[in-house]
């Protein structure tokens, strides 16, 4: 397995930034050798949006692949998604990587993209299933419950073929079923070790069942982490926060708090399961983004890359 580390930017950590700081962090990860950066998407938050942000690193870099951790797909419309999104990886020559999710169940976040939460999944499902023909075939004709098509051509083709690999979010069950069914690799956050190993092997069988195979080069995790220089004082109120997204499930085991030393122990630990591609979130953001990157990447990252 080829390990590749990239860095994930939570809404949290990037509330308000400017251009400055945008350009800091990603010139920073270009230049020290970061596989990818990843944006969050919380769409009623003061997050950068990640089609436009994608857009800027497009522009930006040269080496850097970039994507969406994950891109809420219910309530947006996927006609015009798959030409933003194969604009993106032609003019990124190749550099794009799609991963979809129904967004947070949250009443702030279901305002602004105008979806009913019952309906996300099935608009997920039939939206991914449109954009991969609309990437792939030269006229499509579609008949679904949300989306139609007759004879409709939607330009241009993505720059890697057949179209940029789908990885998709989630521990559930459903979520399982549809990275088995749909995609192309998985990328769970908040998701302890013993968990990953169980549920990427029940990934592994839902697709067999189906005739399908993920490449065993597509199983992924985003680790949430504390950055070091983050003082210590709220890690008590932090802790509670991630307890409350999955009661029931040790907040240590899906977060990492002991520093970057704990930090390499727990993506040895995944790599031990059969994961290979990570992004690093931290869930504050450093007093200094450009040490904490140079750092994280001679001291983490760079040591577990082959």
């Amino acid at each position: 397995m080829k390990v590749r580390v990239g860095l994930g930017l939570s809404a949290v950590a990037t509330a308000g930034w400017d251009a400055e700081r945008l350009w800091t962090v990603v010139d920073a990860c270009e230049r020290l050798g970061w596989d990818s950066i990843w944006f969050s998407e919380h769409a009623a938050s003061d997050a950068p949006d990640p089609l436009v942000a994608m857009a800027a690193v497009a522009g930006r870099t040269t080496r850097l692949k970039f994507g969406p951790s994950v891109m809420v797909v219910p309530g947006r419309n996927p006609f015009l998604l798959a030409k933003q999104l194969a604009t993106l990886d032609v003019l990124s020559r190749g550099r794009f990587v799609a991963a979809f999710g129904l967004g947070v169940d949250a009443r702030s976040e279901t305002q602004v993209f105008g979806t009913d939460r019952s309906e996300a999944a099935a608009r997920t499902e039939e939206a991914v299933r449109l954009m991969k023909l609309l990437w792939t075939q030269d006229r499509v004709t579609f008949e679904g419950r949300f989306f139609n098509a007759t004879d409709l051509s939607v330009g241009p083709r993505p720059f890697q073929k057949p179209h940029p690999d789908v990885w998709f979010g989630g521990v559930s069950k459903p979520a399982l079923r549809r990275v088995a069914s749909l995609g192309d690799g998985w990328l769970p956050s908040f998701v302890t070790v013993a968990e990953y190993a169980e549920k990427a092997e029940t990934i592994r069988k839902l697709a067999a069942e189906q005739g399908r195979e993920i490449d065993e080069e597509h199983f992924g995790a985003l680790v949430p982490f504390l950055p070091d220089d983050v003082g210590r004082e709220n890690e008590e109120q932090l802790l509670a926060f991630v307890a409350a997204r999955r009661p029931g499930v040790e907040p240590r085991d899906m977060v990492v708090f002991g520093g970057r030393d704990a930090l390499t122990e727990r993506l040895r630990a995944f790599v031990g399961e059969g994961a290979s591609k990570f992004v690093l979130t931290p869930i504050l953001p450093p007093p200094d983004w450009a040490g904490e990157l140079a750092t994280l990447r001679s001291d983490v990252a760079a040591p577990l890359e082959n």
